[in-house]
This record gives structure tokens, C-alpha cells and sequence, in this order.
């Protein structure tokens, strides 16, 4: 009889736990839905205290306000963070809950680089690709371009950095940088040459091609004087070939090659002509 009563009182009490418990939850949530929780703002700040130059108020309210749902207690942190990386220039983010009613988002916006591909995207300099309006970089006409196949961004970026530097010792500066489906490296410069520099055989392969090509360029333009190279092949083992409009190949190949002729200088006592004034 006295072990019935017992187990008749914890029956009891284990009811009064799970009824007070139910009670307790059914006010949280009650609670929880008052208008007072209603998301009242969402605030976007950079990262890294750097001010924001693409993410703004208005791409915060159009592009992703109207995908957050629930309140302060309900929205789900993880689906903001990844709604916020779905919009251009977003690179990361991350979501905190502000009390009572804000969320406040820190962004981490993408740097362009230059282009990718032909499709429009763009390279950041952390070697992502990503897809953003090319007129709202800084200056749309000095973005280098870049190509590759998927998956060689950041090798493209990083031997982009080293080109960079090594052709900066002969005042020359890389503009388009692209890595073949076969593996083969080619860069144009700003004079407009363009470089074929090949497979990479070993990690070495391109640094030795390339300070070859430093070592005797400044030779081949005073060869050239006034001649513009347009191509020039550095996958010779010992030496280059390269393409000029300034070099021309006679008829006859046993005679040497004539350079390239200057444009005759004027007279210095030469009569002028109608459009000419006279002071």
C-alpha cells in the first residue's frame, strides 16, 4: 500500500513538472510573437570597419529583405548569412541578433581584380571569381583580363603577381594573362607584345623563361628602333622567336635583310604650304 501511495505522488508530480513545463513554453512562444520582436531593421556594416562600396542601403532592399523570414527570435541566422552571399560584391558575411528587434550583418566585399573569361565575371585579388556589373568597378578600362580552366583562378592570380613583378624591371606591365585547357601560359604586355611562354615543365619553367625574355629585351628594341614586336615565343629551350612588322624577309634569302627605312625629315628651308601661318 505505502509503495502504491509513492508512485501515485511521483505520478503526480512528473504531470505537475510536464504541465508547468508545457505552460512555460506556451508563454516563451506566446511571448516571443508580440509585435515588439518584429524585425525592425537590418544593418549593414563592413567587416573590417572599410567602407562599403557596392553593398548599400538600397541593394540591402531590394536584393534580400524580402527573403528573411521570422522575427527576432525565429529568423534563421545560417539562411541570412547565405541570402547576403548570393548578392554581387558580397564575398562573406556574418549575422548577430541585436536586442529586441535587429539583426546586424558584417559584410566582406570582393575587390576586382580584372576579368574573367568572356562571360562577364570578374577576378577578385584573393583569386575568386564572381559575377557583378563590370561598369561598377573603379576603372573599367584598366582591368586586366584573365582566363583559365575552372579551378586555376588562384594559380592564375598568383603567376600574375609574379609576372607582374618581373616585367616591371623593363617598365612593362602584364594586361592579359591566360592559361590554356592544355596547360600553356600567355601574356600580353601594355605595348601590346604578346608572350607565349608555354607549359611548365618544372616550378622553375616560367621564372627562367621570363628573365630570359627581361634579360635581352632591351636589346631586341634597339635592334628594332622604331619597330613594334607583336609576338614573341620564349618555349625555346636556348633562345626566342619572335614577329615584327619592322622586319621583312626579301625574295632572295642568300641577300642580307635591309632595316627598316626612316621617314625623311622635312627641309629645314622648305617652302610652306597653304595650311601653313606665317607669324
Amino acid at each position: 500500500m505505502w509503495h502504491d501511495v509513492r508512485a501515485l505522488n511521483a505520478t503526480a508530480s512528473f504531470m505537475t513538472a510536464v504541465t508547468v513545463l508545457a505552460a512555460l513554453i506556451s508563454g516563451v512562444w506566446w511571448l516571443s510573437q508580440r509585435p515588439m520582436f518584429s524585425l525592425g531593421s537590418v544593418t549593414v556594416e563592413s567587416m573590417y570597419g572599410i567602407e562599403l562600396k557596392h553593398v548599400n542601403e538600397l541593394t540591402v532592399r531590394n536584393g534580400v529583405l524580402g527573403k528573411i523570414r521570422g522575427n527576432f527570435f525565429t529568423a534563421d541566422l545560417e539562411q541570412v548569412r547565405a541570402t547576403f552571399e548570393t548578392v554581387p560584391w558580397v564575398r562573406r558575411a556574418t549575422v548577430r541578433r541585436e536586442w529586441p528587434n535587429a539583426l546586424v550583418v558584417e559584410v566582406e566585399e570582393h575587390e576586382a581584380l580584372g576579368t574573367w573569361g568572356e562571360d562577364g565575371r570578374l577576378l577578385s585579388v584573393k583569386g575568386d571569381v564572381f559575377t557583378a556589373n563590370v561598369a561598377e568597378t573603379e576603372d573599367e578600362q584598366a582591368l586586366p583580363a584573365f582566363d583559365g580552366p575552372v579551378g586555376s583562378e588562384k594559380e592564375v592570380l598568383a603567376r600574375f603577381n609574379e609576372l607582374r613583378t618581373a616585367f616591371a624591371q623593363v617598365e612593362l606591365v602584364p594586361q592579359e594573362l591566360s592559361l590554356s585547357n592544355r596547360y600553356a601560359w600567355t601574356v600580353r604586355l601594355d605595348n601590346g607584345m604578346s608572350v607565349a611562354l608555354g607549359r611548365e615543365q618544372d616550378r622553375n619553367t616560367l621564372r627562367k623563361r621570363v628573365q630570359r625574355l627581361v634579360g635581352v629585351y632591351p636589346q631586341l628594341v634597339a635592334r628594332l628602333q622604331e619597330g613594334r614586336i607583336d609576338t614573341i615565343d620564349m618555349r625555346y629551350p636556348n633562345g626566342l622567336a619572335l614577329s615584327s612588322a619592322a622586319l621583312t624577309v626579301p625574295l632572295d634569302a642568300t641577300k642580307p635583310v635591309k632595316a627598316a627605312k626612316k621617314p625623311k625629315e622635312s627641309p629645314k628651308h622648305a617652302t610652306p604650304n597653304k595650311t601653313t601661318k606665317q607669324i
